[in-house]
């Protein structure tokens, strides 16, 4: 069946469906949705059980868009509105959009302008036609957040053409009699690094993640050239499960080469993927390496995103759908679950997930509708990786922090901007603000500020304490006054220049650049100082000799030219802050699962770490298990 056909027959059932005295001017596909559009917005606002009724009968995501000549002017819109919703939602903008009917509503309390079970919404587009769409204020700026939202609406013609074309490819009829699916491991399998895999079926393939192997010099890209995944203009679609380079490092090279289809990800993932992005080809270009793609890919990849909420079922193909669910590992990652075919087949990849509540996210999500293969990550998947509990872990940071502060040091932190650093940042501001530690300044140098102001503003996907703490009790502990950005050279040589107790986090992670250098090269000879690490520290970095107890380190200086540098300052190991599942997690979520998946593939772990966890699967469970290497097919169905 043709798009075409499937429109018309979609307008009769609507037609049939919708009371006597509404009617629709046009139906369209735009991304996986299906929008209605009409000249009368407010029957629709006055009966919302009218479009769940519908969207449960089509099975499709419905958005019911008003007929421009039926808008009130902006002005008397947002007069109106003020008058619906309460002053201390702290509505900040508005922004108006004629080809859509939507008006966006940016305010710092989003949920008093949607109002209990959407009724505040309604009453908006009752009174002024406008559908009403609300995004929350940043309560920290963040400039990634801002620059997408202004692209976004510079491109709003241009965005709207690509989904209907996405639209009309998803919704196409399905061809084909055969009936199976496939996965090719393009990445990821045996190693840690370039996650990538292909999902295919005879209607549809499908590319989960497409990531690069960080600080690999060679074999550092999936392998995108093999048959399965030739002519990449013709796989329809990328899903990603969370904003690590090793996930979505070359997602723009894809269109580069030719793809035009949709990027489908959380809204967390694209502001995180945007900015790993821009830094990733940022420092190629500072290190004088050949970037695998311009700024410009980037712009691309944010055109052509759709952004889902975790839940969320979704059409991504005529015989695929895709559901999100939350994975616990940093700010929006997630489970992706796919449903193929009319009830052929289910399967979901994990991505990288921790299955333990922690400071800032649930334990990933263990309940599913169905599941007959799971495809797990196993970066902690040996019988001796075990990790001490996250409570352990916090006392032990902050008896460091406690002891190196009374010694008159300063303590430094290397970490990754995404996730640790807001773990650690969390833990740290409960300590000051408990007196376990003296008040001292704690700064936040590299991307740290930017990317704890992306988890500002995206609070709904914290867990549920820290969720309660800011909406309720009105406590957002990334706001304490206890944190300083560092935004300046000039900031930074103060700091040092001061020598005064303080506590620094920095990037990157491993020592393998960023601003960390430049604090290590001025403190690090002082006994009174403390360096503490809190993440994995990859063999061959500096990050790694340090922590092995080497004195004298080569440090690159701006010049080129290379000097050694004296560590004298106390060496310290926290683990425990992990954002990966330990063996005993790995094994109690597979325990937990429901349903437990027939079919279990091990990947993103070295060799030994995925062939052990398979096997050790098998054992205890009796679930059939494998780990596969790169470039094989699977057979799934």
């Amino acid at each position: 069946m043709t798009v075409d056909l499937v429109l018309n027959e979609l307008k009769q059932k609507i037609r049939a469906h919708l009371p006597k005295d509404i009617t629709i001017s046009d139906v369209d596909f735009e991304g996986p949705e299906l929008v209605i559009y009409t000249e009368e917005p407010r029957k629709f606002a006055d009966n919302g059980d009218i479009i769940k009724g519908l969207a449960k009968d089509l099975r499709k995501r419905l958005v019911v868009r008003p007929d421009p000549k039926v808008l009130a002017q902006p002005e008397e819109a947002i007069l109106a509105i003020s008058k619906i919703v309460p002053p201390e939602s702290g509505i900040s903008n508005h922004f108006f959009d004629v080809d859509t009917g939507e008006v966006v509503i940016e305010a710092e309390k989003p949920g008093l302008v949607i109002g209990r079970h959407g009724e505040t919404l309604r009453e908006i587009t009752k009174d002024i036609g406008w559908t009403p769409r609300v995004v929350r204020t940043p309560p920290m700026k963040s400039t990634t957040v801002n620059n997408i939202r202004q692209f976004m609406r510079a491109n709003k013609d241009e965005r709207k053409d690509i989904l209907k074309t996405i639209g009309r490819k998803i919704h196409r009829g399905v061809t084909s009699k055969d009936k199976w699916v496939r996965l090719t491991t393009l990445g990821a399998c045996r190693e840690v690094g370039r996650s990538c895999f292909l999902l295919s079926t005879p209607e549809t393939r499908i590319l989960i993640d497409c990531g690069v192997a960080v600080g690999g010099e060679d074999n550092n890209s999936p392998y995108l050239y093999v048959p399965e995944a030739h002519p990449i203009s013709q796989i329809d679609a990328i899903v990603l499960t969370h904003a690590h380079l090793d996930h979505i490092g070359l997602v723009p090279l894809l269109y580069k080469y030719g793809f035009k289809g949709p990027v489908y990800c959380t809204p967390p993932t694209r502001d995180l993927m945007a900015l790993l992005q821009l830094d990733y080809i940022d420092v190629a270009a500072r290190e004088g390496r050949k970037s695998p793609y311009e700024s410009v890919m980037i712009r691309e990849v944010l055109k052509h995103t759709i952004t889902l909420n975790y839940g969320d079922v979704t059409d991504i193909a005529p015989d695929m759908k895709l559901t999100f669910h939350n994975a616990g590992h940093i700010l929006g990652s997630s489970i992706a679950h796919f449903h193929v075919g009319d009830g052929l087949y289910n399967i979901a990849f994990t991505g990288d997930f921790k299955f333990e509540k922690t400071r800032l996210f649930e334990p990933a999500n263990t309940d599913f509708p169905r599941v007959e293969t799971l495809v797990m990550e196993a970066t902690y998947g040996g019988s001796k990786d075990m990790q001490p509990s996250r409570k352990d872990a916090e006392r032990h940071m902050q008896q460091i922090a406690k002891e190196t502060i009374e010694n008159n040091g300063i303590l430094l932190i290397p970490t990754f901007a995404v996730g640790r650093s807001q773990e650690v940042m969390i833990v740290l501001e409960e300590a000051i603000r408990k007196g376990i530690i003296q008040k001292v300044p704690v700064y936040l140098d590299g991307m740290i500020y930017e990317a704890t102001a992306i988890h500002t503003t995206h609070p709904e996907y914290l867990n549920n304490e820290l969720r309660n703490q800011i909406f309720h009790k009105g406590m957002n502990p990334f706001l304490s006054d206890c944190f300083v950005q560092v935004d300046s050279k000039e900031k930074r040589q103060k700091i040092i220049e001061d020598r005064e107790p303080c506590i620094i986090l920095a990037t990157s992670g491993m020592l393998n650049g960023g601003p960390v250098m430049e604090y290590l090269k001025h403190l690090g000879a002082e006994e009174k100082n403390t360096i503490v690490f809190v993440g994995y520290q990859a063999e061959g970095t500096l990050g790694r000799r340090i922590q092995k107890g080497w004195k004298e380190i080569p440090m690159h200086s701006a010049g080129g030219k290379t000097e050694t540098i004296k560590i004298n300052m106390e060496i310290a190991t926290v683990d425990g802050f992990s954002g990966h599942s330990d063996r005993a997690q790995l094994m109690e979520y597979v325990r937990r699962m429901r349903p437990r998946a027939e079919h279990i593939i091990t990947q993103h772990g070295d060799e030994r770490n995925c062939i052990d966890l398979a096997s050790s699967i098998y054992r205890k469970f009796k679930i059939e298990t494998r780990a596969p290497m790169n470039l094989e097919t699977i057979r799934l169905a």
